[in-house]
């Protein structure tokens, strides 16, 4: 952890945990069901080291709806909270080994699953800035936490259990010895869900669309969404997808690709549909192109009494279009950004948490974690 970083935030230890005159006071409301829903993708990965309390700490602070991450599963039965199926150099340094002479050492380069919470509460995930997010904050020092750490701290944060989660299962099943299976993960996080207060607060999202039938199964009161995009929706020479739960899109009536998404999903019990919202798919005369999400898609959605919110948008352009489309909320790398448009828009969005407040839990909560 930086020097700098330490004494900021522990400065804040003796400061008033209220907002500012500036802000105004931070009312209590029923739930941030009630606002537009902005999704902070990964904290907020265009602003800070993603996946880290650091980066959830700024979601709260820019006002994002919901919080959204990932979970991955360690060797011994950690769920943790990390986007990437093993650790990348790019993201994540070594700085020992957890004991002399560990032969798994080192660690980086090496699934989730084949590592040991105490091994990769070793390494450093907070000092490297990505070259596609030049505007991250650092926070040197920081480590991956569990999803149990992530609830202590923002539930300090957030006294009234207002802010919303979208967590997703890291699983791939096109390659399942890299991380644990649809069981592992399902009873796991279920068992982590229910023993939180946020637990009526949690949407469970994944693209193996096999994990959300078993949530389903396990526990019908808890939201699921599907998420898909053009490599899970589409593969070569017309086989089955191993993401969507053996489903074809093929046999839904549509008439069109997107509602036969859209009725895929629902299908399957989904309450939300979670498509890629940038990506463009090239007509059949490779002429044109069009977005994968289409109006077409989330008006099918809605009329299957599903909600629709596309990933990962940070084009306010974009967000515009999704918006006016119906799109129900949006997940992006820049929650502080559509925020800000969406207020300006008329748009009812959720309080932002006071600063102060913030940094006193991190603080707190930050060196627990290591």
């Amino acid at each position: 952890m930086s020097v700098l970083f330490v004494c900021a935030i522990a400065f804040t230890k003796i400061a008033l945990v209220y907002a500012s005159p500036s802000q105004g006071p931070f009312r209590t409301v029923s739930n941030n069901h009630r606002f537009y829903d902005v999704q902070a993708h990964r904290g907020g990965r265009g602003n800070v080291v993603e996946s880290t309390l650091p980066s959830f700490a700024w979601g709260l602070i820019d006002g994002a709806t919901t919080l959204e991450l990932d979970n991955g599963i360690t060797q011994d039965g950690e769920v943790v909270v990390w986007h990437d199926e093993s650790i990348l150099a790019e993201k994540c340094s070594d700085t020992a080994p957890v004991v002399p002479d560990d032969p798994a050492y080192p660690y980086v380069g090496k699934f989730i699953s084949n590592l040991t919470l105490a091994q990769i509460k070793t390494l450093d995930c907070g000092s490297k800035r990505q070259t596609d997010y030049p505007h991250q904050l650092l926070y040197p020092g920081t480590r991956i936490s569990t999803l149990q750490e992530v609830f202590d701290f923002v539930s300090c944060v957030d006294l009234s259990h207002q802010i919303l989660w979208n967590i997703e299962s890291k699983i791939n099943p096109q390659y399942p010895n890299r991380t644990a299976g649809v069981d592992d993960f399902v009873q796991k996080q279920h068992e982590i869900f229910i023993s939180s207060p946020y637990y009526q607060s949690i949407t469970y999202q994944s693209f193996d669309w096999r994990t959300l039938v078993a949530m389903k199964t396990l526990d019908d009161k808890l939201v699921t969404s599907a998420l898909i995009d053009e490599e899970t929706a589409f593969t070569p020479h017309g086989s089955t997808s191993p993401w969507l739960a053996g489903l074809r899109l093929e046999s839904f009536p549509g008439p069109s690709l997107s509602e036969q998404i859209a009725q895929a999903a629902r299908s399957i019990q989904a309450d939300v549909l979670s498509p890629t919202g940038t990506f463009l798919v090239p007509s059949s005369s490779h002429e044109e192109f069009f977005h994968f999400t289409t109006p077409e898609m989330i008006s099918e959605a809605h009329r299957l009494g599903m909600k629709v919110v596309p990933w990962t948008v940070n084009s306010l352009d974009r967000v515009e279009e999704l918006v006016k489309g119906g799109a129900d909320g949006i997940i992006t790398d820049y929650p502080n950004v559509v925020r800000r448009w969406a207020k300006q828009q008329g748009l009812h969005v959720a309080p932002k948490y006071p600063k102060q407040r913030v940094f006193s839990c991190l603080y707190q909560h930050i060196d627990q974690s290591s």
